[in-house]
């Protein structure tokens, strides 16, 4: 990791900056993808299946027997954990869940709003070098709460044509209604256009790589909604003294040995701390199944050496990490003036990777500095809000003399005259 020491604030937006991407290249070959689809369905499906999953498929469609096979080979163990993310996901989530409130705006005028759910949604979860099956529960548990009558997954096969059984375990388990062997662009154009086998949904939701992050944005083009922009995983630490080294090792590494492309932050302002910490990144390293993604994400990530406590929570909202975690005296004071982060972790104790399982929270972030306008997943993102209004004869009365005033001044006489008309039928 480059280590940086105070650097001057007008060299902060250069230093934070994430690693780039030919995103016209991406694009290009992504809308190919998705046009194709668009135009010749499932057997452009088959084509790319072929082509980037290396797997001929006669269906897409996961079996019911294929899902109930899937439950013998999960664990004991890892059922129990998966039954208890779920109720801590189910929890928090359920707390969101907004009463219908009537509000009087003036006497006779009634207005409210209600939430209701997204029909036909679709989940992408990646199953290529990590099958990220918390990310069914992540994307799943919210819906079945919203009430989303639909719910579409596709996720990438194996080279024998089979989806990871721990995916099909939790997608069983949330309630999804049907599951499809798609992976990559092409199952994001899948969802978006509809085939013979794939119904089209509304909005798509769920982490990817550089092509299906291409393929969500690209759809929203063509109307469809997606849950946010994203990129690689990222993961911010502000430590001082009271830090573990060992922990803030394992936070970096955690999220490093996503992908290369994956970016690691430390702020401090302690000398000491940095030496301790890069020795402990070495030794955690080596034990590491996936410890080459891991070194090649810290290449690119650094460590930043601050003056003071003010600058360090200042350039971490500059940054607006996907993940924050403060280990530091005063973790919760300076947790109080963050305002750009994705999700955040307060204390020593509390990994990022709690965030990721089991606690609750959803672990479906803003990443690449979108956390200064996005926020994380949570049930709003499942519904669309609908307002309602309803005026007696009394309520026009008061509120007519003004919405006439208002339509006449912008020279919308229809406006007015459907006030009028009423207004003339009450007297």
């Amino acid at each position: 990791m480059e280590i940086i020491r105070y650097p001057e604030q007008g060299k902060w937006e250069d230093i934070l900056k994430r690693p780039l991407y030919d995103n016209k290249l991406i694009n290009d070959i992504v809308l190919k993808i998705l046009t194709d689809i668009r135009e010749n369905g499932d057997s452009a499906l088959k084509k790319y299946s072929k082509k980037f999953d290396r797997v001929d498929l006669d269906s897409f469609l996961v079996t019911e027997n294929e899902i109930n096979k899937s439950e013998s080979s999960v664990s004991e163990n890892l059922k129990q954990a998966i039954h208890l993310a779920k109720n801590n996901i189910d929890k928090f989530h359920s707390s969101q869940k907004q009463d219908v409130k009537i509000i009087t705006t003036t006497k006779g005028v009634q207005c409210w709003q209600k939430s209701m759910a997204i029909e036909r949604i679709g989940l992408y979860i990646p199953g290529g070098t990590a099958p990220l099956f918390s990310t069914v529960l992540m994307l799943g548990i919210p819906a079945k709460i919203a009430g989303c009558q639909e719910i579409i997954l596709c996720t990438p096969p194996d080279e024998n044509g089979e989806v990871n059984p721990v995916i099909l375990y939790c997608a069983k388990l949330v309630g999804v209604t049907g599951i499809f062997k798609i992976g990559g662009a092409q199952a994001i154009g899948a969802m978006a256009y509809g085939t013979e086998t794939v119904p089209g949904v509304y909005k798509i939701f769920g982490p990817g790589n550089q092509y299906v992050t291409a393929a969500k944005q690209l759809v929203t083009l063509d109307g469809l909604a997606i849950d946010m922009p994203a990129g690689p995983s990222e993961v911010a630490v502000i430590a001082d003294s009271s830090a573990y080294p060992e922990f803030v090792a394992s936070d970096l590494l955690s999220q490093a040995e996503h992908n290369p492309d994956s970016q690691v932050i430390l702020v401090t302002t302690e000398e000491e701390l940095i030496d301790n910490v890069r020795e402990e990144l070495k030794k955690q390293l080596i034990n590491l199944p996936r410890k080459e993604f891991a070194r090649q994400s810290l290449e690119n990530s650094k460590i930043l050496v601050m003056r003071n406590r003010d600058e360090m929570i200042e350039i971490i909202n500059t940054y607006a990490p996907e993940h924050l975690i403060i280990c530091t005296r005063d973790a919760g004071n300076i947790a109080e003036k963050i305002i750009n982060a994705g999700s955040v972790f307060i204390g020593n104790y509390t990994p990022e990777s709690a965030g990721d399982y089991v606690s609750g929270t959803n672990h479906t972030l803003p990443t690449y500095g979108f956390a200064k306008v996005y926020n994380g997943l949570n049930l709003d993102d499942y519904v669309k809000k609908i307002t309602f209004q309803k005026v007696s004869k009394k309520g026009l009365k008061k509120i007519g003399p003004a919405i006439k005033i208002m339509a006449e001044a912008e020279e919308l006489i229809a406006h007015k005259n459907a006030v009028d008309i009423r207004l003339k039928r009450i007297q």
